[in-house]
């Protein structure tokens, strides 16, 4: 929440307490303080935009200065309880507030960020009926920049389509995101990429089904904070927003066909098309204009594949087809097809949330251990406990405090975002540093520093037993 809210927020609720408590104390004061409150709110406006948790705070600011009414008990009783309820809704509607809050990174570097919008011109995009429409990839870079704070001018806004939002992202009304560019990502727009002796690992992340690549900005960051150089994917028309390269901003297109009883099949097809989105991204990093990134130096020949969900299983993929993809972790993602059965020779990492709170599937379960009992790289899975599905993203700190807290009650993830993603990037980061880097890095005992993270290394004998239980 920004100053100007909290500042509209505090106004609001004191004068509804004195409008409550001392209807008769001093009414000309009381009708000046409104007066500051109107200011306050035609400020709050003009300085952040149109918020509709202040809807609320508009009647109260009205109602603090009419003057007690001469009426029966029955009805004046009847009207406190009213005015308390709508100055109640000024406290719950920000329960979501209007411009989230995400933490800083914590690792070392500054974090820079650069967005790209690329179409392949050799493939066409199957989500549309229209044979000349080429499919488009957006990449967006988070990585380690030069300088220590951010600057405070210029900066990408947190997600595409401000100002032309679909009317559905995801779970949420488009109108609730409508200042979501406000939030500050603690990353410098176009920063130069910090200079060492050798080129900055790279990370291909893609996201979970249906999720804007804003909502991995917590994880993307703390990773790239870490020394990796992010790319964080948006996959057009199965993205809840995405802006494509024209300008246009589109949502998320499912093609079902006929006779098809689940959306298996299409799930399938989905993963082959979010593979073909990945090798091309690997093709335009090679680019020497993005290579540089404005002055530092990437490796582009070496790249690992990590996802979420449906993006787990897109980065396993990848790292059965691509040779220039040399590891691949699956956070929480179940595959598809035939990708269970593939045997995997390249470095991967599962990591999941805890069975207890999100309840995996036996398809995720089952295809998973298959493909550890398959792999004949080093395979390794850790469980975070008491963090669910939802925990890698940034979906929870779209709730206020007291609202991730109710949400904990009901779905489970009282670790909480932050600390979720601090030890998911930790633990991502040391699995990482050998295949791309070549150094030694002990990822047993980064996960050990998290008592409550369990896992290490498998066994492929012991991931055949696996496969078959349930954690």
């Amino acid at each position: 929440m920004l100053i100007p809210d909290l500042v509209l927020l505090a106004v609001v609720l004191a004068l509804a307490a004195w409008r409550l408590f001392a209807p008769a104390g001093r009414p000309a004061l009381r009708i000046a303080a409104v007066a500051v409150g109107i200011v306050v709110a035609v400020a709050q406006w003009a300085l952040c935009g149109f918020t509709w948790q202040a809807l609320p705070a508009y009647p109260v600011l009205v109602l603090s200065a009419v003057p007690p009414l001469r009426t029966r008990r029955l009805l004046s009783w009847s009207g406190r309880l009213a005015f308390v309820a709508i100055a109640a809704a000024t406290v719950g509607v920000w329960i979501l507030p209007a411009v989230p809050t995400l933490p800083p990174p914590d690792g070392r570097h500054a974090v820079g960020t650069q967005v790209y919008r690329w179409t392949d011109t050799a493939r066409e995009e199957p989500a549309t009926p229209d044979p000349s429409d080429r499919r488009s990839v957006i990449a967006q870079a988070w990585y380690p920049a030069t300088g220590g704070e951010h600057a405070s001018g210029a900066r990408v806004p947190y997600i595409d389509g401000t100002g032309r939002m679909p009317a559905q992202v995801s779970v949420m009304p488009g109108f609730m995101l409508s200042r979501y560019h406000q939030i500050d990502t603690h990353a410098e727009i176009k920063a130069p990429l910090a200079s060492r002796d050798r080129p900055w690992p790279v990370v291909i992340f893609s996201p979970g089904y249906g999720a804007p690549r804003a909502v991995y900005t917590g994880l993307a960051t703390q990773l790239a904070s870490r020394g990796f150089v992010v790319v964080v994917l948006d996959h057009p028309y199965e993205s809840a927003v995405t802006q494509l390269p024209d300008g246009q901003v589109v949502g998320t297109r499912e093609t079902v066909r006929p006779g098809e009883r689940d959306r298996i099949p299409y799930m399938t097809r989905q993963q082959a098309v979010r593979v073909a989105d990945v090798r091309f991204v690997v093709d335009q990093l090679a680019r020497p204009e993005v290579m540089a990134l404005r002055g530092g130096r990437i490796d582009a020949s070496r790249v690992a594949v990590i996802g979420h969900s449906f993006g787990g299983a897109a980065a396993i993929a990848a790292s059965s087809e691509d040779p220039r993809v040399v590891a691949a972790a699956n956070i929480d993602g179940t595959p598809y097809g035939d990708l269970p059965y593939r045997q995997l020779t390249r470095p991967f990492l599962l990591l999941q949330s805890d069975y207890a709170e999100t309840h995996h599937s036996d398809f995720f379960v089952n295809g998973n251990g298959q493909l550890l009992a398959h792999t004949t790289a080093p395979g390794f899975r850790y469980e975070i406990k008491r963090a669910n599905h939802y925990s890698f993203t940034d979906a929870p700190f779209f709730f206020a405090s007291p609202g991730r807290w109710l949400l904990a009650q009901v779905m489970g993830g009282g670790r909480g975002p932050a600390a979720t993603q601090q030890a998911t990037a930790d633990i991502l980061a040391a699995f990482l540093t050998g295949p791309l880097t070549g150094a030694a890095a002990d990822l047993a005992a980064t996960a050990a520093r998290y008592p409550d993270v369990a896992g290490g290394a498998v066994e492929p004998t012991a991931a055949r037993s696996a496969s078959t239980a349930r954690h």
